[in-house]
Order: structure tokens, then C-alpha cells, then sequence
């Protein structure tokens, strides 16, 4: 029988002393004890700490304001602007951060959010850019009763069970990450569509990347459809992208968050994939989401 995840005590790195209650799988912990609201300088540090050490952070049982959230984003970098909705508006007027992502559609009729009620598929976010951003938070407003997990998997560990052999093979490949479409399967604004992955837009990043704080090596495949790696001929890419994809999003190296509200997951995007499983059309599914700016394009 598995047993839930216990608390450890915090390493002295981690003071001021914050209780820390690991998933028990690849990736992810729990922080308790933390108003991220009213975070002082030396929790902060901690909190830091421990996202480096364990890739994604869950912090329930929040009260965030739309500043609030953006106050505490910002104390990792600069913050990226959402996107603007296809009808030209922003999702949360006065805070250009926020992301809304949701299935709910507003008074006018027209969606609040992105993405919908469908899965969305294994990805990294943006990965297309040149210079990805390095972390995201969603904080929790509403969610179903029923469905819209979001899943983790820890791209480190991907990498470090690869078979010798198959790390011979891939070290020193590129692979080109495609801006065509988002992860829920939908046509980016202002894009061709294109289901060559040969001419599909995008940036080139190195296949196994070193993360920058860490120094840890780790797999960055960004999303399946329509990547390539360059050099090879497509029915090879295809091949050895299928390989890898099969190796990296095994259950094992994955977590999965059941939300509840007020719940803030917090992920490093340089070394994590996530996905999030479909949930009820009827039902209300309302999370507001930052991502922090990366400050260096993915290196080998």
C-alpha cells in the first residue's frame, strides 16, 4: 500500500525553517506555513531554494489577489505580457501579466480564458522562442469537481534513465521547437498552418540542455508535434523523437496536482514538461496564470 508523502525537516539551506512535504514521485513538493501574499525576504530565499531542488511547488489553502500574485512572480524576474485575447482585448484589464486560462464564457458571451475544456498535451511553455521563459505560476479560482488535473514530468530524470546508448546518440542534436500550435491544438494568431515539421516556425534549442542554476543535464523536447531534429532525415527525426517521448512521459516521471481552490503550482519550465487532462464543458474551470522571462536562450 502507498503511503502519502510525510513532512522532512528543512535542510539548514532552507531557513528559515518551512515545512516541506515531497509528492514522493520523480518531482514536486508541498510547502505549508507560507502566506505567499505577506512572504518575507528570508522565506522567499527558501521558497527559491526549494523550487530548484524539486522543480514544481504546490502551495494550498492561498488568497491571492491579482497584485498579490504578481508581486510574488516578479521576485523571480521580469514578468512576461499575456498575450492578447483574438477579440484584441487583454484577459485582466490593468494586469497585462495575467494569463487567464478557462473555459468560461463572459457575459458578452466570449471567452474569459484560453485552452477551453479539452487536454492539453504534454508540452513546455513556449518553448518555440528563442528565450523561453524560465518559470510559470497558476493560481486556482474555480475548478470542476471532476477532471482538469495538471501533470508534471521531471525532464532531469527523463534524461538520467535514458540508456547509455540512446544518450550517445542524441548528444550534440538540435531540435526545433514549433510555434504553429498551442497545447490545446489550436492555430496561434497570425500563424500558417503547416503540418511539415521541416518548415513549420520555430526556435532551435539543443536537445539535452545544462540548466543554468543547477548545473543538472535534462531533456528539452518542448511539445511533440511538428518538432524535428535538425540534421537527420524527417522519417528519422520521427523515429528518435518517438523514442524519446515514449521514455520521458513515462508514469513514473510524473506528478499530478488535483486542484482545489486557492491552490499556486509553480513550475521550472527549463527542466519540466506539463499536461493537463480534459474536464466537463459545463463545468467551470477558472485559473489565472505568470510566467517569469528567461535570461539566457537553452544552452547544452
Amino acid at each position: 500500500m502507498v503511503q502519502d508523502p510525510q513532512p522532512i525537516d528543512a535542510p539548514a539551506s532552507y531557513l528559515p525553517p518551512i515545512e516541506i512535504v515531497p509528492t514522493g514521485a520523480a518531482l514536486g513538493a508541498e510547502i505549508r506555513g507560507v502566506d505567499l501574499a505577506s512572504i518575507d525576504d528570508a522565506e522567499f530565499q527558501a521558497v527559491h531554494q526549494v523550487w530548484l531542488d524539486y522543480s514544481v511547488l504546490l502551495f494550498r489553502d492561498q488568497a491571492l489577489e491579482d497584485e498579490d500574485l504578481i508581486h510574488f512572480s516578479r521576485r523571480f524576474g521580469t514578468l512576461d505580457f499575456a498575450p492578447v485575447q483574438e477579440t484584441g482585448r487583454r484577459f485582466v484589464e490593468g494586469y497585462p501579466e495575467i494569463y487567464v486560462v478557462s473555459n468560461v464564457l463572459g457575459a458578452d458571451g466570449e471567452p474569459i480564458g484560453s485552452l477551453g475544456s479539452g487536454e492539453a498535451v504534454w508540452h513546455t511553455d513556449m518553448s518555440y522562442l528563442v528565450e523561453p521563459p524560465k518559470m510559470s505560476m497558476l493560481y486556482a479560482l474555480e475548478v470542476p469537481p471532476v477532471g482538469g488535473e495538471t501533470g508534471f514530468c521531471s525532464m532531469y530524470a527523463a534524461y538520467d534513465n535514458l540508456p547509455d546508448g540512446l544518450k550517445r546518440r542524441i548528444d550534440g542534436l538540435t531540435i526545433k521547437h514549433d510555434g504553429t500550435y498551442n497545447s490545446g491544438g489550436y492555430l496561434r494568431q497570425g500563424v500558417t498552418a503547416t503540418d511539415d515539421p521541416r518548415t513549420s516556425p520555430g526556435a532551435v534549442h539543443p536537445l539535452v540542455c545544462t540548466h543554468p542554476e543547477t548545473g543538472r543535464r535534462n531533456l528539452y523536447l518542448g511539445r511533440r508535434r511538428n518538432a524535428y531534429l535538425l540534421g537527420l532525415a524527417l522519417e528519422e527525426s520521427e523515429a528518435l523523437l518517438d523514442e524519446l517521448w515514449g521514455c520521458a512521459t513515462r508514469p513514473e516521471l510524473s506528478w499530478y496536482n488535483n486542484w482545489r481552490v486557492g491552490d499556486l503550482v509553480m513550475w521550472d519550465n527549463r527542466c519540466t514538461m506539463h499536461r493537463r487532462n480534459p474536464f466537463a464543458a459545463d463545468s467551470r474551470r477558472v485559473m489565472h496564470r505568470t510566467q517569469v522571462q528567461g535570461q539566457e536562450r537553452p544552452t547544452a
